[in-house]
């Protein structure tokens, strides 16, 4: 039996939870993301900047050329958060057969109802626009894969000055028909890579692919080339996945200008080690690896890791770590960009530690207070001691 998937993308979501907040936004050339000055980036941006070429993920300094007038908002994640969540109670009122893929994006398989398909998305575009003031675009078909390029095909066809509101109905048996004009890009797992290989063979379609001889693809593209010739052919059997287990946390910060001090980047560690500790203490988990990220000015980016004994769950040992591996890395003197740091194999401590989990209990109250006193005092109100 053919299913019925829908899948939801939330317009310009972050512009529009803006707007919300200050009507005055709502036509005008905005960017929600960091300040020029300190290396910010576009989060999202108003339909108006896009027709200036603004774009998402686009160096704020770039969107200001592009768009002189462009007014830069600064990112409010709580808020996009909670209206995220909203959103999903939506969906879940639907069916529990939601899977979130982003804040402001989700797959719904809505086989079971006895409504079609198209209905059901009318309905549910129309609640969350009632109900939360909040625009989204929706495509509907017999899997994710077709599902997802519905809604971008959608979108883009949609015409006017505002969000697209686009919904995009493919019907169970047409989903090659439909797949075949689009460019190869529009594909998942074609990235520009692949895009450029595939144009080397003379296919610049989706259909081209699905009419490229099999053993062709898998000689060129090896055991993905067998991906690539069923999903342009629209097949897709992946399933909704309810729940997904977290596989690293991790935390990672840009400066506004290149630092070279070693006492400031050690600093930074720290403040880094301890944000992953927090994270892994609210999670129940530790981690087996502690990894270690710096990207020089030139943007070239280095990563290192280093496995340890024991699940490492308390800030003190995934801070030593992080050191440690600092001193392998980094060059005295050199300037740094960004550095992160993360911790990834993770996994349930308690049961595998047995008294140590005593000081990995201690060690989060210990981060909580502190996160309490720089809530309610400052960041500087406690700071970690430093060796002279």
């Amino acid at each position: 039996m053919s299913r019925t998937i829908l899948h939801l993308d939330l317009d310009a979501f972050f512009c529009a939870v803006e707007e919300l907040r200050d009507p005055a936004l709502r036509g005008k050339a905005f960017a929600v993301g960091g300040q020029p000055e300190t290396r910010g980036v576009v989060a999202s941006c108003s339909y108006a900047a896009r027709r200036h070429g603004v774009r998402s993920a686009m160096p704020m300094s770039r969107a200001l050329r592009l768009c002189p007038g462009l007014l830069v908002v600064r990112p409010r994640h709580g808020a996009y958060h909670e209206a995220s969540q909203q959103v999903m109670e939506r969906l879940h009122a639907l069916t529990e057969l939601v899977e979130q893929i982003s804040i402001d994006e989700a797959f719904l398989d809505v086989t079971a109802l006895p409504e079609p398909g198209e209905a059901i998305a009318r309905r549910l575009q129309a609640r969350i626009r009632a109900e939360l003031e909040l625009p989204c675009s929706l495509g509907v078909a017999s899997n994710k894969l077709v599902a997802k390029i519905a809604t971008d095909v959608g979108k883009a066809s949609a015409r006017g000055d505002g969000p697209p509101s686009a919904i995009l109905v493919v019907p169970p048996g047409s989903e090659a028909a439909f797949l075949a004009p689009l460019p190869a890009r529009a594909l998942w797992g074609v990235g520009p890579s692949t895009a450029e290989r595939l144009a080397a063979l003379g296919i610049a379609t989706i259909g081209d692919i699905a009419a490229a001889p099999e053993a062709e693809l898998v000689r060129a593209f090896g055991k993905n080339g067998y991906a690539l010739h069923r999903h342009a052919q629209g097949l897709d059997d992946s399933p909704i996945v309810t729940f997904h287990e977290a596989k690293s946390m991790s935390r990672e910060v840009t400066y506004a200008r290149d630092v070279s001090d070693e006492r400031a980047l050690r600093r930074t560690l720290d403040e880094l080690a301890d944000d992953v500790a927090q994270q892994l203490h609210a999670a129940g988990k530790g981690g087996l690896t502690v990894k270690l990220k710096l990207r020089w000015p030139d943007f070239t980016t280095l990563t290192r890791q280093e496995s340890l004994p024991e699940p490492a769950c308390d800030a003190a040992a995934i801070r030593a770590a992080a050191h440690r591996l600092f001193d392998k890395t980094w060059e005295r003197g050199k300037a740094v960009r960004l550095i992160g740091v993360g911790v990834s194999g993770l996994m349930d401590p308690l049961h595998q530690l047995g008294l140590w989990d005593r000081d990995w209990q201690r060690e989060g109250r210990i981060l909580e207070a502190v996160r309490e006193l720089q809530k309610r005092y400052g960041a500087d109100v406690v700071r970690r001691g430093a060796p002279e």
